[in-house]
């Protein structure tokens, strides 16, 4: 870059210095022919001319006063002639009396020649002017020439004038040049052309290949690049760099994000945003994201199936213990009160089933709200489905309903767990109206920021929970339906989720 950068500018330089020269040689033959004109012009109206000319040896005076006034003058030549061309004056005086050699036809009418022509001194730029007399008629002519070669070396003189600032302009155009050479590999890292297309042409194809979603902002907040499944992830149309404020916030933080979850439109993306710094400055901001919807659907889905099944194993460990007590009080000859607690605690199983199972016909719901009793009951808590619930199973996708409920009462018995008695969530599910209402209230100490419960990643456990109500809030999107987060009266939190359903 540093050599191509010296070669432009000596070409620019150097064609600027030709044609500076061309002009300054056209200048100086056009300022020859001025000066040989008005040498010329004084001469033929100087009254010793006109004299001599009438005199019987013109010569005598012409000869010493042309001499004279052509080294005043610094002129090479200065002829002084007749009409038919016969020499009266001339620097070689071997030629005085031979004629003239040039074109003195226009002089002779009474007007100017200036041509350039080779005569006995060799190629010059001359002048024939007449010379009147008093009643107009032309007596005589007058030539001033000065040499070519002359006026050549008079460029040559005034060439230091010319060359020295051309030299300097040399100089301070290679130093600017190297300078910027310094700065631009700096800034390129020291990668010449070639590397910088490579580099480009790699750096092109992964962002277009890799699965993950890409953006970058400058210090200013401003996207400047973003790949296709960043496009893809965000539902963006191509060319539009607008962000969802979800991102906005994770972007403009000051503290680095690590696989935090950020629910967008339908989806559930997991971010790592990382500040960019170069030299000790923050240049800006790098955000990936990956798309973690289904497995933290799966995941939710998972959650509650191993849920149920530890629920059922502590239903199983604790029917095992009743049934040895019930055993031994046989055993023992206490048969009357053996049957009594079979029966009391047969009639507590089978009455939630039959409350549960009369509410919700949906088997997948009514297998989870029992499942979510046995957990409760494992925890010290008591799980009261209302005795106003009634949904059948055709009323929501049963995918959706579990997520709904199952997430709004695993957070509920979150709340109430470690609290004092009594330790109570309350279940409402009714379809009716064209809508699903899902009302869970529980008895814990309540929400402390209930605007932002259902925000991407609000927990009030450790890092890494929060994402229950986040997938309930997908649903809700998903459906267009409502939620509202309100404050118990005997304290605690009521959460209301209401979903249309779909003609």
């Amino acid at each position: 870059m540093f050599v191509l950068q010296v070669l432009v500018v000596t070409s620019l330089v150097a064609i600027g210095t030709a044609g500076a020269a061309l002009l300054a040689r056209d200048d100086a033959a056009q300022a020859a022919v001025d000066q040989v004109i008005g040498i010329a012009e004084s001469i033929a109206h100087a009254p010793t001319v006109i004299d001599a000319v009438r005199s019987p040896d013109p010569s005598a005076v012409l000869q010493p006063y042309a001499e004279s006034v052509r080294i005043a003058t610094r002129t090479d030549f200065i002829v002084v002639m007749a009409p038919d061309r016969t020499r009266w004056s001339h620097p070689t005086v071997s030629l005085i009396g031979k004629p003239f050699i040039g074109n003195i036809d226009a002089a002779l009418g009474g007007g100017r020649v200036v041509e350039t022509h080779v005569g006995t001194l060799g190629e010059s730029v001359r002048t024939v002017v007449p010379v009147h007399a008093p009643d107009g008629t032309v007596i005589a002519l007058v030539s001033v020439g000065i040499i070519t070669d002359a006026i050549n070396q008079r460029l040559l003189d005034r060439a230091p004038v010319v060359l020295i600032p051309t030299a300097l302009a040399l100089l301070l155009a290679a130093a600017v040049s190297w300078l910027l050479s310094r700065r631009l590999s700096r800034q390129t890292h020291g990668l010449g052309p070639a590397e910088m297309t490579r580099m480009y042409e790699y750096h092109d194809a992964v962002l277009h290949s890799v699965r993950e979603g890409l953006i970058v902002v400058d210090r200013g907040g401003q996207v400047t690049l973003m790949n296709d499944s960043a496009r893809r992830l965000l539902s963006l149309r191509p060319g539009e760099t607008g962000v969802p404020p979800a991102i906005t916030r994770l972007l403009t933080a000051a503290e680095p994000a690590e696989d935090e979850p950020v629910l967008v439109g339908d989806r559930v993306l997991v971010a790592n945003q990382r500040v960019i710094r170069s030299g000790g400055h923050t240049v800006g901001t790098v955000l990936t994201l990956r798309d973690h919807t289904e497995l933290r659907e799966l995941t939710g889905e998972l959650d509650s199936v191993r849920g149920l099944t530890e629920a059922l194993r502590s239903q199983a460990h604790e029917a095992a213990n009743r049934l040895h007590t019930v055993l031994t009080m046989v055993e023992l000859g206490r048969t009357d009160e053996a049957v009594r607690l079979a029966t009391a605690e047969l009639e507590i199983a089978q009455q939630l089933t039959d409350q549960v199972m009369g509410a919700v016909s949906e088997p997948a719901l009514a297998a989870l709200l029992l499942g979510k009793s046995a957990q409760a009951a494992e925890r010290g808590v008591q799980l009261i489905v209302d005795d106003g619930s009634h949904i059948d199973e055709t009323a929501l996708a049963s995918r959706d309903l579990l997520t709904v409920v199952g997430n709004l009462v695993d957070n509920a018995l979150e709340a109430v767990t470690g609290t004092p008695l009594p330790r109570t969530v309350t279940v409402l599910l009714v379809a009716n109206n064209g809508e699903v209402r899902v009302k869970v209230s529980d008895t814990g100490p309540g929400m402390t920021d209930e605007a932002a419960a259902f925000r991407r990643g609000w927990t009030t456990k450790e890092r890494g929970r929060g994402v229950g109500l986040s997938l309930v809030r997908q649903v809700i999107e998903r459906y267009g339906g409502e939620h509202s987060v309100a404050p118990a009266p005997g304290g605690g939190t009521v959460i209301t989720v209401r979903l249309p359903v779909p003609s």
